[in-house]
C-alpha cells in the first residue's frame, strides 16, 4: 500500500465495516486489473545494495521518478516515501529493505498492464543509469545478509519491526529480504467473492510453486526453491496465511470481518503519526481501548482501511481481492502473475472449471501443499499425482478463459500470450529456481553475483 488513509467518517458499528467491504460489488463490465511488483535496488558496480540517503539512493530515485512523471511525492516525518499519480490510480512505494514497488492502475486489459509495466522500467532505468542503479526481479534478496540490508525510514515499518520477532520467526526476513508479483481484482457480489476467494485460496499454493525464484540466501543455495514462501509459513500467524472460515460454504464479509476484528493492529495515524497500537485488536480499539492514549481515540474508516492492509491472507479481501502468493521475477512474470489469475477468475466458464477442480479439496489438503511447496514446487504431491498434474490443467483453464475474453492486442492477439513463461515452466518440468540453481552449480561456478546481471531490468 502506498499511502495510509485518512478518512475521517467514524465507526459506529461491526455493520458499518462490513458495509465498507460490500460496497466493493461492481458489475463485470467495471471489472479492472491491478496488478504490483516490487524489486530490490543494487548498485550495478559490485551487486550491493542501495541506501535509502545520499546522492545516489533510494531517496533520490524517489525524487527523480518524482521530476520525470509530476507524480506526488508522499512524505513521512519529512522523508519522501513513495509518490501518487494525481488520480490516485497509481503509486510508486518503498517495502522496509528499500524494495521499489508499482502499485498500477486499474486497467482494462493485460495488454494495458503488459505497457504500464514497462513503461514503469523504462523511466526507471533513464532516472537510475546516472546513479549506477540496477533492479534485479526475483523472489528474495541472493546475497545480502539482514544486517547489509538497508532499512527505509517509514513509519509503520519501525512499528513493524519492533512487533514481527514477538509474534513469528521470519517477519523480518519478509519485510526486508523478500519482492512479490501481486494482481488485485474485482467481485460483484457476495457470491462472486465467495467463489472467487474459495478458488484462489485453494490454488494460491500453486501459484507459489509456479513462480518459485527464492533459492538463495545469503549468497548461497537455502535448501529451498521458494524461500519467500516458506517464511510465510511462520510470519505472523494470526494475520498470515489460510483462513478456515473461507473454506465454509456460507462465507461471507462479516466472517472476514469478524477475523479481522480480533488480529492485533499496528498502529493508528493522527495528524501525521504513527502510534504503535499493536498491544490491542481493533474490536477493543471500537471499544474505547485508547482512550486516554490517543486525543482522536474513537475508530474512523480510515483506520480500518489501514487495518485491512496489514492483514496478510494467502488471498486478501479488501474491496477487491489480492492475490499474494507469488515471488517476484523477470518482467515476463510482471506479465504473466495476472494473466493466470485473470484467466481463472474473470471468465465465468473457467471459475465454473476450477471452482469444480477444486471444490472438493480441504484445508487440511490445502494446507499440507502450501507447507509443501517452498522445498518442492510442482514436485510437491497432491492426492494420486503432483501439483505439476495440477498446474497443467489449471493453466489450460486460464487459457480457456483468456481466450473466452477475447481482448485484443492492436495486431489481433489476445491476453493467453502471456501464459507463456507458465508454459515453459510446464515444458521444462523446471522452475525459475530450479533454473537458477542449475546456473549456480554450472556455469555460475557457485556464485550468485552473475544474477545481478543475467536477471536485473
Amino acid at each position: 500500500m502506498a499511502r495510509d488513509t485518512t478518512d475521517q467518517t467514524p465507526v459506529t458499528s461491526v455493520a458499518d465495516l462490513t458495509a465498507y467491504l460490500a460496497e466493493g460489488s461492481k458489475p463485470e463490465e467495471r471489472f479492472r486489473i491491478g496488478t504490483e511488483h516490487e524489486k530490490f535496488a543494487f548498485f550495478k558496480a559490485d551487486n550491493s545494495p542501495v541506501p535509502y540517503f545520499g546522492e545516489a539512493s533510494i531517496q533520490a530515485l524517489l525524487n527523480g521518478m518524482a521530476a520525470k512523471s509530476g507524480w506526488e511525492p508522499i512524505i513521512d516525518e519529512g522523508n519522501i516515501i513513495g509518490l501518487a499519480e494525481q488520480s490516485g490510480n497509481g503509486a510508486i512505494s518503498l517495502e522496509p529493505g528499500g524494495q521499489f514497488e508499482l502499485s498500477g492502475a486499474p486497467l482494462e486489459n493485460l495488454h494495458q498492464t503488459c505497457k504500464e509495466s514497462n513503461q514503469h522500467l523504462a523511466v526507471l532505468r533513464e532516472v537510475a543509469e546516472p546513479l549506477g542503479i540496477r533492479f534485479l526481479g526475483i523472489g528474495g534478496s541472493p546475497k545480502w545478509t539482514f544486517d547489509e540490508t538497508p532499512r527505509m525510514p517509514k513509519s509503520r515499518y519501525g512499528i513493524m519491526s519492533r512487533y514481527m520477532p514477538k509474534v513469528g520467526t521470519q517477519g523480518l526476513d519478509m519485510m526486508y529480504r523478500t519482492c512479490t508479483i501481486q494482481v488485485n481484482l474485482d467481485f460483484s457480489s457476495e457470491e462472486d467473492m465467495r467463489r472467487k476467494m474459495q478458488v484462489s485460496l485453494k490454488l494460491q499454493p500453486l501459484s507459489t510453486a509456479l513462480f518459485a525464484s527464492s533459492p538463495f540466501t545469503d549468497g548461497k543455495p537455502n535448501g529451498l526453491l521458494s524461500w519467500r514462501g516458506d517464511i510465510w509459513r511462520d510470519t505472523d500467524n494470526q494475520r498470515a496465511g489460510l483462513l478456515p472460515s473461507a473454506f465454509r460454504p456460507d462465507f461471507g464479509f462479516a466472517d472476514y470481518v469478524e477475523w479481522a476484528l480480533d488480529v492485533p493492529m499496528y498502529f493508528v495515524v493522527r495528524d501525521g503519526h504513527y502510534h504503535d497500537c499493536t498491544h490491542i485488536t481493533f474490536r477493543q480499539f471500537m471499544g474505547g481501548a485508547l482512550k486516554g492514549e490517543v486525543a482522536d481515540w474513537q475508530p474512523n474508516m480510515g483506520d480500518w482501511t489501514n487495518h485491512l492492509s496489514t492483514l496478510f491472507p494467502d488471498v486478501r479481501l479488501k474491496r477487491f481481492l489480492e492475490m499474494r502468493g507469488a515471488d517476484g521475477g523477470p518482467w515476463r512474470r510482471i506479465c504473466a502473475l495476472p494473466a493466470f489469475w485473470v484467466g481463472l477468475l474473470y471468465d465465468r466458464e473457467a471459475l465454473d472449471a476450477a471452482e469444480a477442480l477444486t471444490r472438493d479439496w480441504t484445508f487440511e489438503e490445502v494446507s499440507a501443499m502450501r507447507n509443501a511447496v517452498p522445498a518442492q514446487a510442482l514436485a510437491a504431491k497432491f492426492r494420486t499425482g503432483t501439483l505439476y498434474d495440477v498446474a497443467r490443467e489449471v493453466i489450460s483453464i486460464s487459457r480457456g478463459g483468456l481466450k473466452r475474453r477475447n481482448r485484443l492486442n492492436g495486431d489481433g492477439i489476445d491476453e493467453s500470450q502471456f501464459l507463456a513463461p507458465l508454459d515453459e515452466v510446464l515444458a521444462k518440468k523446471a522452475t525459475l529456481a530450479e533454473d537458477l540453481l542449475a546456473l549456480y552449480n554450472g556455469r555460475w561456478n557457485g556464485s550468485v553475483d552473475p544474477v545481478f546481471a543475467e536477471y536485473q531490468y
